[in-house]
């Protein structure tokens, strides 16, 4: 006798359009209805090949996983992973968001149609399809879209929002994610990323606007509209022109006898970081010829993300070394993020080990930047006032920028993790006459001026090699300078990584143990190691609370959506514990500081991170109790 609990499965051939038609019984009425209307708007034919797959296997669980649940607007908008459902990035929902996306700006900006809104893409499977599906529904409302005709850097984005004064501005791509994933990142009108209440209210007027119009899916009516326009050109133009005007030695750059390799790691960084060269008077640079173009399968490395470090970096290495180049630069396959390596002279320097090779942190890469901008500014100004200056890095970056803000006068603060913080407190402070210089967070994305509102790796890039250039005029090094700024302002010696679990009951039940570590909620470790170190501070910004600030209320904002805890321990260690937006990670980022003028305490203070790093996973995390996976394995 047939379970009523399994799927029952009716197929019957329907003459009139000759395709197999489902009707579905999962004994869920709910997933029956959801499926049911996600196979009635649908308009890929692959993708309902799948649902019917997982329908003949009586699959619930897949298919509760993507119908019963929907992708919602996290970090500055939509990223998952390709396919079917309401649970993934596919075209249907791409036609929701779009016409929810529209439908609030038409209700929020004044003269959207005329405003208009900018749409990019990079070379991810689907991404084009994605951004042709989004201009055609604004396009059906009349709404004027610049929509590239190649694939593009991210930071062109939030750059032509600024050119064009749109109202609003999009970007399809999953950054460094895995091949499988794609996004739908989100700009507002000031040119930085969204951030609440935008995004919850999106998520409102989406779901109000699930239905699709016929129109929304007439993708080649957009190449005849005459609302629909390629700005490639004049933002290529736009923004080199501004970039060179940044440019401070270029016959520097034109002399100089370094040698730089490039990656964009499969990505779309080719072509830009080849103008960004060509603009500062560089000779052109080494590029890795296997991740020359762009390519979404990602063939020759297992993650896209230069953060990865070496393994991410191997091919660069072997072409640098082939070519007797001393300086690998690597984009992430959008571009919006920078990394680097440079080979090794002095190995004596105490953060150089026995490699031929030196893989530089997102927070080194942001004290030599940070240094950069400095020195640029101070050459440009005569009478250099720090005054109205500012600099900002998120608050699980390092503090070097605080301690150069210490001896040098300019202002720094700390946002919260993300640069959609750094992109709308630059626009807050600019809008109180001040300059903001330079912003930055650890993981690899750097803002150099204010053009752009967003991390961008193809200027970072040129103006770190700007600073290469001009520091071989004195024989010195990359890493010479970084010996130099922490002789100068402190060794800050950062340990970070991460953990990989993919369920969200885990974490939670990670953090909430935390919250609730002597039996009742706000009771925090109070140490570590059996009290060889003690924490003096702690700040959770999922929950609010502070126990450094009056009535224990934490200054910054805080987030109930995502998991950040920051443990201060009395020996001036800063740690913190938090989840990923857009990946199944729970990340930590610490830091330890020696007061400048004491580099023979570095050694000492390295050991002490090492052990306290280790006790914080062990204690904390309880890696093996939860099942956490490395980020090795």
């Amino acid at each position: 006798m047939l379970n009523l609990l399994f799927t029952i499965v009716i197929l019957h051939y329907d003459i009139s359009n000759m395709a197999l038609q489902i009707s579905i019984n999962t004994g869920n009425i709910e997933l029956d209805n959801k499926i049911s209307e996600w196979l009635k708007w649908n308009k890929d034919a692959a993708a309902e090949h799948e649902i019917q797959e997982l329908i003949l296997n009586n699959d619930d669980k897949v298919l509760s996983n993507l119908f019963l649940k929907r992708l919602e607007f996290g970090t500055a908008g939509l990223r998952g992973c390709m396919g079917p459902g309401y649970n993934q990035m596919n075209d249907l929902v791409i036609v929701q968001t779009g016409q929810g996306l529209s439908m609030y700006l038409a209700d929020n900006i004044v003269d959207v149609t005329e405003k208009g809104i900018i749409i990019g893409y990079d070379g991810r499977h689907c991404s084009k399809r994605f951004a042709e599906l989004t201009a055609t529904i604004f396009v059906s409302k009349n709404i004027k879209v610049y929509l590239f005709s190649k694939v593009v850097p991210t930071p062109f984005i939030p750059y032509g929002v600024l050119k064009y004064n749109c109202a609003a501005g999009i970007m399809i791509t999953a950054s460094h994610n895995p091949k499988n994933d794609n996004g739908y990142k989100v700009y507002w009108e000031n040119g930085a990323q969204i951030i609440s209440p935008h995004d919850k209210e999106i998520q409102k007027y989406i779901l109000k606007n699930l239905e699709p119009m016929e129109s929304s899916w007439e993708v080649t009516k957009i190449y005849h509209s005459s609302l629909c326009i390629d700005p490639l050109d004049d933002v290529m133009q736009f923004y080199f022109n501004d970039l060179e005007e940044t440019v401070l030695y270029p016959e520097v750059n034109k002399n100089t006898i370094l040698k730089f390799t490039y990656t964009p790691m499969h990505g779309v960084g080719y072509q830009y970081m080849t103008a960004a060269f060509n603009v500062a008077n560089f000779k052109p640079f080494i590029v890795v010829e296997e991740q020359k173009l762009p390519d979404p399968e990602f063939p020759t490395v297992k993650f896209p993300n230069p953060e990865e470090g070496k393994s991410a970096l191997d091919l660069s290495i072997q072409v640098a070394n082939k070519n007797s180049s001393s300086i690998i630069l690597a984009n992430d396959p959008d571009a919006d993020r920078l990394a680097c390596a440079t080979k090794i002279k002095n190995k004596f320097l105490y953060f150089c080990d026995s490699d031929e090779w030196y893989i530089f942190s997102g927070n080194e890469l942001g004290a030599l930047l940070g240094w950069w901008m400095i020195h640029k500014y101070q050459v440009q100004y005569a009478d250099v006032n720090f005054s109205n200056v500012y600099m900002l890095a998120s608050t699980v970056s390092s503090k070097i920028l605080a301690s150069m803000a210490k001896q040098e006068g300019f202002n720094f603060e700390e946002t919260l993790t993300g640069f959609k913080w750094m992109g709308n407190r630059t626009v807050e402070l600019e809008k109180m006459g001040k300059t903001v210089l330079f912003a930055y967070e650890e993981a690899i994305g750097f803002m150099c001026g204010s053009k752009v509102r967003d991390k961008d790796g193809i200027s970072a890039g040129m103006h770190l090699a700007e600073l290469a250039a001009y520091l071989e005029t004195m024989g010195l090094t990359l890493l010479d300078l970084l010996n130099e700024i922490y002789i100068q302002y402190g060794y800050h010696i950062s340990k970070s990584s991460y953990w990989i679990c993919h369920e969200s009951s885990i974490i939670k039940k990670i953090f909430e143990r935390l919250r609730t570590y002597s039996g009742k909620l706000n009771t925090y470790p109070t140490d570590i190691l059996d009290g060889k170190y003690t924490i003096i501070g702690v700040r959770d910004l999922t929950t609010g609370y502070d126990n450094t600030k009056p009535n224990n209320k934490a200054v910054l904002p805080i987030s109930k959506s995502s998991q950040m805890i920051t443990f201060t321990f009395e020996n001036g260690l800063v740690i913190t514990l938090r989840t990923s937006g857009t990946e199944p990670k729970i990340k930590y980022y610490s830091e330890l500081c020696t007061p400048p003028d004491e580099p023979e305490n570095v050694e000492v203070l390295r050991n002490i991170l090492d052990e306290m790093v280790s006790a914080v996973v062990t204690e904390f995390l309880q890696p093996e109790i939860n099942g956490l996976l490395s980020r090795i394995s």
